[in-house]
């Protein structure tokens, strides 16, 4: 099956998704979570045979900014699949199916660019992967931070909204946003050390300070999960922590391209 017919394949499923939970939520009945799981796989499927046909080419490794967009789209909808087998957060696939919908269509209908093919040793390649994964990773924890700020705040008003009645109970989006920062630590965790294992020129003058940046980001997430675990962080404090390492790793990521491209050349 080419790549065009795994992203129409992965798109009519992710929008067939998306159409009967708006469906359901007009209408303001229950939806069938079991159909909503099964039509969001069939298009997880048809998404992940679109990325192994457009990322991987004899080449090398194509990251686009498009194809970078959808495979981010794509772990993210397969890490709340694994979620929604212990909290019912289906109606969270709304958005990111239609992320994951636009992403797929995208990286196989815009120009690509001057985008060339990586064709590196696979050590530097999977430090690559784990890099844009977790970056992708930490930005839904920071959304769905705001999420649960929102919700939060709806619910001491009355009345309360109809899109927040729908929301999974407090508890339930604090446990997912602290599935996101596992899973973005983590990766953070992988692509740091691959880093240090395979990049001769971590700490070269053009790269320490997205690395330095990357590793106080690194800490500050860290903290943050052990405050978590032994001190029972929740709420406003794990929402400022969630901010602040977001940040960082924008500095990380944008400053030292600042850094390198402005200040250096004065």
């Amino acid at each position: 099956m080419s790549s065009l017919l795994f992203s129409l394949f992965a798109a009519v499923f992710y929008g067939a998704t998306c159409f009967y939970l708006v469906s359901c939520l007009g209408q303001r009945v229950s939806f069938n979570r079991a159909l909503v799981t099964g039509l969001t796989l069939l298009g997880f499927i048809g998404h992940g045979g679109h990325l192994f046909a457009t990322l991987l080419l004899e080449q090398g490794l194509v990251l686009s900014l498009f194809n970078s967009a959808s495979l981010i789209a794509f772990s993210i909808i397969g890490f709340v699949l694994l979620c929604l087998t212990r909290i019912s957060a289906h109606i969270l696939l709304l958005p990111l199916l239609s992320l994951g919908a636009v992403t797929a269509l995208s990286a196989q209908f815009l120009p690509h660019g001057h985008t060339q093919p990586i064709n590196e040793a696979p050590g530097i390649l999977a430090h690559i992967l784990f890099s844009i994964l977790a970056y992708g990773m930490i930005t839904i924890a920071l959304f769905q931070s705001i999420i649960l700020l929102v919700q939060e705040r709806q619910l001491r008003k009355r009345p309360v909204s109809t899109l927040i009645k729908n929301f999974p109970p407090l508890q339930s989006m604090e446990s997912l946003l602290f599935g996101f920062l596992w899973a973005g630590w983590l990766l953070l965790s992988l692509s740091l050390l691959s880093g240090w294992l395979f990049l001769d020129n971590l700490l070269a003058q053009h790269l320490v300070h997205k690395t330095l940046l990357s590793c106080i980001a690194w800490f500050v997430f860290g903290i943050l999960l052990w405050g978590r675990h032994q001190l029972g962080w929740r709420g406003h404090k794990a929402i400022r922590w969630t901010i602040m390492g977001f940040l960082l790793l924008m500095l990380a990521y944008f400053g030292s391209k600042l850094v390198r491209e402005f200040i250096l050349v004065i």
